[in-house]
């Protein structure tokens, strides 16, 4: 009965993830070029690398809303295996890096049935920040000169950057029309990445920016050619170059160099990037699950694994899990694996209905893409957060990478581990507390009194973690769990995030997870993932002294005799019960507006993970209702309503208002009751006010406006929309 009803959900959310595999799509067709453009590959093999990935992935995965294709992390790597295998034949170097991809492939299919795919906790936090801030270092200074125009610019990634305001000058001074504006085409596409983020307009992010990119640049090459009496100014040798018969014209890898050192290097190197990147990924989607779900890490390695050897044979690229596309999975309400599917069936059709078009795109274009996405793998920002983890963690995450930028990733990585341990050996004043106690059972587990004990001696970090997760793995989260380190000499960053994570998921589930015996170490700072000490929540510095916003607040708050708090820090436990929360995460409540029943609030929230990750503000108000009311969502009706009616989510219409089922898009499960609640005078309230998005759960009413913090007008207008909705339900 249990797979029956797993089978009817899967059909019935069919739909949703149609929606969601096509939005998806969007962003991988640009992307995938753009990796492979990048990494020295035909741009084809970007593409196949997608859709095969979502095709193997998505029917012997281990993950349920994850999105596969070429990763960010390869770039570097795949480029440095063609131009060293190749000795300066790119071609040529090609072949032999896809024979490379293959055996990368079974390797990882071989850790996969190894259950390896625990391998990824290993790695220092900071260490792998690092090396990630240097891959993205070199993707923003090899791809910079192309988004300017200039193919042509070779070198280190420290000469590419000491030449970028030679490629600016030669830009503005340049005299080659077709080199100006296809700069111009890039620089104009890095604006649009760049301000996509901050325009809250839902209906305008439907189109994810890297398509609205496409899109734009195959506009102008239509004007061009239908309307203006000019030709088209960027020379074809600076446009998307895909084969004439795409189906037929794949590359196959040359295994003839698979015994030379450097193949060997650069399996080594594609392996150890391919895996790092899935399992970062497959383990910050899974906190974006809505369901909760965790991934089967060690089946989705070998899917993986698979879906490379597959697509190395027909000349594409890695296929690894990938943050960013997995995350707008998730924003368009993907469920299930068939998001992955799907998403690889538009590029497929993409490809082969429009590839005419797909030609007219201008390199400089997909350049800005990959620009940005360097820009956020390294932006300044995550250094000042591994700062505010501890100085230690700033030297690691520098010499990582610096050294890899000078040297290797397989070098980097390798440094940033060694680096780690010193540090904690100096930190700790001896080596011998690693070393005699490495290989000795360190955590001990029993149960007592409907509680988990879990207690863990002599030290815990990223040497020994895998111990400690296995065991904490087979606690339900919806149990209660106490984690003691008294007995731990010391426990390092990694760990200590990790233990908040548990703490966040378990909280989600219904349990309890509680870490105790760390009162009497010593932090490294007061950061919550600081070295030696845990804090259940960080407590931020807060500024006494109002805003003119604030001021303002108060002044309208004796008004109305309302109660307002600006610096609340009381978390409001009913917000995660709305489905608007599902995957968004609450970082901040403050400015809480309040009369007892109704609250207004600020709020700050986050959507995504990593370099994917917004944070977004906006004012919100509650009404807590003192009878049930059924579950139900209201909001505007509209082109995205259509859209979601046809995903799956049925309008619900009041006959006897008509004006009313045409302006308001409702829904909910329960549509008996809803028409029942949604009386005569409650419909001409709605009529009659602002219209909100307006959701309805266990704990009350949740009525949302814009994505941003309101004025003091509009907080005023909320109050009173509150107010008249109260006494009408």
């Amino acid at each position: 009965m249990k797979k029956q009803s797993i089978f009817k959900t899967f059909i019935s959310e069919i739909p949703q993830n149609l929606f969601a595999g096509f939005v998806v799509s969007l962003i991988a067709l640009p992307l995938g070029l753009g990796l492979a453009l990048a990494s020295g590959a035909p741009p084809i093999s970007g593409i196949i690398a997608a859709i095969v990935g979502g095709t193997v992935v998505s029917l012997i995965g281990g993950s349920n809303v994850t999105i596969t294709g070429p990763g960010n992390g390869l770039v570097v790597v795949i480029l440095a295996a063609i131009t060293t295998l190749g000795n300066g034949d790119m071609h040529q170097g090609f072949l032999y890096t896809l024979a490379a991809i293959v055996i990368s492939g079974i390797i990882m299919i071989i850790l996969g049935f190894l259950r390896m795919g625990s391998l990824g906790d290993f790695f220092p936090s900071s260490a792998i920040q690092g090396m990630l801030a240097a891959i993205g270092i070199g993707i923003f200074a090899k791809q910079i000169h192309v988004m300017l125009g200039n193919t042509a610019t070779k070198g280190s990634i420290i000469e590419l950057l000491i030449q970028l305001p030679e490629g600016i000058i030669n830009l503005i001074n340049t005299e080659n029309s077709s080199m100006f504006y296809a700069g111009l085409v890039g620089i104009v596409s890095l604006l649009i990445m760049i301000f996509y983020g901050k325009i809250r307009n839902r209906y305008f992010q439907l189109v994810p920016a890297p398509m609205w990119i496409v899109v734009l640049c195959v506009g102008m090459y239509y004007y061009f050619d239908v309307f203006s009496s000019s030709d088209y100014p960027i020379h074809k040798s600076l446009l998307i170059s895909l084969p004439n018969d795409i189906l037929s014209n794949f590359a196959f890898p040359d295994f003839s160099k698979v015994y030379e050192l450097s193949f060997i290097n650069a399996v080594i190197g594609i392996t150890l990037i391919a895996s790092i990147e899935s399992l970062l990924s497959i383990k910050a989607v899974d906190k974006l699950d809505p369901l909760k779900r965790r991934s089967n890490v060690n089946k989705d390695i070998r899917a993986l694994g698979l879906a490379t050897v597959i697509s190395g044979f027909l000349g594409g690229l890695n296929v690894v899990t990938v943050i960013a596309r997995s995350s707008v999975n998730v924003n368009n309400n993907g469920s299930n694996r068939s998001a992955n599917f799907f998403h690889a069936g538009f590029l497929l059709a993409f490809i082969l209905l429009f590839a005419t078009e797909l030609r007219k795109i201008p390199l400089p274009a997909l350049a800005a893409i990959l620009v940005f996405t360097g820009y956020k793998l390294a932006s300044p920002e995550n250094i000042r957060k591994v700062f505010k983890v501890g100085k230690e963690q700033l030297i690691i995450f520098l010499v990582t990478l610096f050294t890899t930028i000078a040297t290797s990733l397989i070098t980097g990585i390798l440094v940033g581990i060694l680096i780690t341990l010193i540090i904690h050996i100096i930190i700790n004043k001896k080596a011998s507390l690693f070393f005699k106690n490495i290989l000795k059972p360190n955590v001990l587990m029993f149960k007592e009194d409907q509680k988990y004990y879990v207690s863990v001696k002599h030290f815990s970090s990223f040497l020994n973690y895998t111990k400690l997760k296995s065991k904490l793995n087979q606690i339900p989260e919806t149990e209660e769990a106490i984690i003691d380190f008294s007995m731990c000499d010391f426990v390092d960053d990694s760990v200590m995030e990790n233990m908040n994570n548990f703490a966040e998921t378990f909280a989600r589930k219904g349990g309890h997870f509680e870490v105790i015996g760390l009162d009497d170490s010593k932090p490294a700072s007061d950061h919550p993932f600081a070295l030696r000490k845990i804090i259940p929540k960080q407590i931020q510095k807060i500024n006494k002294v109002l805003t003119k916003r604030q001021k303002s607040i108060e002044k309208i708050s004796l008004e109305m005799h309302w109660k307002y708090d600006a610096f609340s820090e009381q978390e409001m436990k009913e917000l995660p019960t709305f489905g608007y929360f599902k995957n968004r995460r609450i970082n901040k409540v403050s400015n809480v507006l309040s009369n007892g029943d109704c609250t207004i609030f600020d709020v700050q929230f986050s959507e995504g993970e990593m370099i994917a990750k917004q944070v977004i503000k906006s004012t919100m108000l509650h009404i807590h209702t003192k009878k049930d009311i059924p579950f139900f969502t209201l909001d505007k009706e509209g082109i995205f309503e259509y859209i979601m009616d046809f995903a799956g989510y049925k309008d619900i219409d009041i006959d006897d208002h008509p004006d009313f089922s045409k302006r308001f898009y409702l829904s909910g499960k329960n549509q008996e009751k809803i028409r029942i609640f949604f009386t005569d005078e409650l419909i001409l309230f709605f009529e009659s006010n602002k219209q909100y998005h307006i959701e309805a759960s266990e704990n009350g009413l949740l009525i949302i406006g814009n994505e941003r913090f309101s004025s003091v007008k509009e907080m005023k207008a909320l109050a009173y929309f509150g107010i008249g909705l109260q006494k009408i339900i």
